[in-house]
């Protein structure tokens, strides 16, 4: 047992010497194998994040229940078919006591503008924290999140364009409630073609232990819309409910597996070529194919592990970045969860990787190994 402990200590001594000695190539590998680490864990915290932050906004809104139009998706974009009128409709309902609508219109890529009437939402969600300037003063005026500010450099005063308009920028808040940018509902439906319509009614009650009778009186009323409550609602930004996404995340495992296994073949291979003498050394003074193919592939798992190591760090780095420089369109948040998983798909393909030149190195003749230049 003791002699069986000393070999071992020993193989693994001379795994972390051949490691040492070729540092350069040892860095880059463990690099190579740390970058496909980072995009698994970079693009899951990103799938998480960004839809974990669409459900706190929509909690931020203050309200116990949101009705959508008939037929729509609970994570698509909808444009605004929702009658204005029903607002005071819905607010004569049992329960009701305030209701505010809001239209969402597209404005390049996942980013979006909000129109609202701001005095009914501020009585539903208590009003916007403002960390600069206030509300709306002029029609063009727009209304920013501090994470929509500091990706864009915007300040109070400063211009942006959208909608094929330039806007002022009148108040910066505090993110959370709702949307990154605020419009004045009356102008957003002008400038959409949809006045008097919304995409979205939200729904104060008066008491949170009314919310289902709330709602069971609103589906009598609106038996074709779809009504939730916030919590239901918010609940529904995973994953699994947005069509490809976790597809997609499969897909990039797979590219990483193929990335791990073309990075540590490459690198176990040239290990390979650079060691016959020092293979053939070990062959002669009675090391078994066993060994030799063990001394390989314990190399591999000391680089994947190192490697997974760098990528689970980087990926801090890579939230820094994201949430400094982008933090209005993405969210990235941090996934311990998945840190094993990046790591047994980075094994994984490293491991395959090292298959061939294991098996090259393991038979090559000791004669013929000792004789190579």
């Amino acid at each position: 047992m003791a002699g069986g402990t000393g070999a071992s200590s020993l193989i693994n001594k001379l795994v972390i010497e051949n490691l040492k000695h070729r540092w350069v190539r040892t860095v880059l590998s463990a690099a190579a194998v740390g970058v496909q680490v980072t995009m698994i864990l970079t693009l899951v915290g990103l799938s998480y994040g960004t839809l974990e932050d669409l459900g706190r906004r929509s909690r931020g809104a203050g309200a116990d229940i949101l009705i959508r139009p008939p037929g729509s998706s609970i994570i698509g974009l909808t444009t605004a078919p929702i009658p204005e009128k029903l607002l005071d409709f819905i607010a004569k309902l049992p329960y009701v006591t305030v209701t505010t609508g809001t239209a969402v219109y597209p404005i390049g890529g996942t980013n979006t503008v909000t129109g609202i009437d701001l005095a009914s939402f501020t009585r539903m969600s208590g009003g916007f924290k403002y960390l600069a300037g206030g509300p709306f003063q002029e029609p063009d005026d727009v209304i920013v999140d501090e994470y929509w500010a500091r990706q864009n450099r915007l300040r109070i005063g400063s211009t942006t364009t959208f909608m094929n308009r330039q806007w002022r920028v009148c108040g910066i808040v505090a993110q959370g409630k709702l949307a990154r940018l605020f419009v004045p509902l009356k102008l957003l439906q002008e400038l959409s073609a949809n006045t008097g319509k919304l995409t979205v009614i939200y729904v104060k009650v008066d008491d949170p232990a009314d919310t289902q009778a709330a709602m069971t009186a609103i589906r009598k009323a609106l038996p074709d819309y779809q009504i939730y409550s916030i919590e239901e609602f918010a609940s529904q930004f995973t994953v699994n409910n947005v069509p490809g996404l976790r597809a997609f995340i499969y897909v990039v495992i797979g590219v990483s597996i193929v990335v791990g296994f073309l990075v540590v073949f490459l690198s176990m291979y040239t290990a390979v070529l650079e060691r016959t003498r020092e293979i053939g050394i070990l062959k002669s003074l009675g090391a078994t194919s066993a060994l030799i193919l063990g001394i390989l592939v314990r190399e591999t798992v000391v680089l994947a592990l190192f490697g997974s190591a760098a990528g689970i760090l980087l990926t801090y780095g890579t939230r820094w970045a994201i949430m400094n420089y982008v933090p209005g369109s993405l969210t990235q948040i941090i996934v311990p969860d998945w840190w094993p998983v990046a790591t047994l798909v980075a094994m994984a393909g490293s491991l395959l990787g090292a298959l061939y030149p294991g098996w090259k190195a393991a038979r090559q003749d000791a004669i013929e190994a000792l004789s190579y230049e």
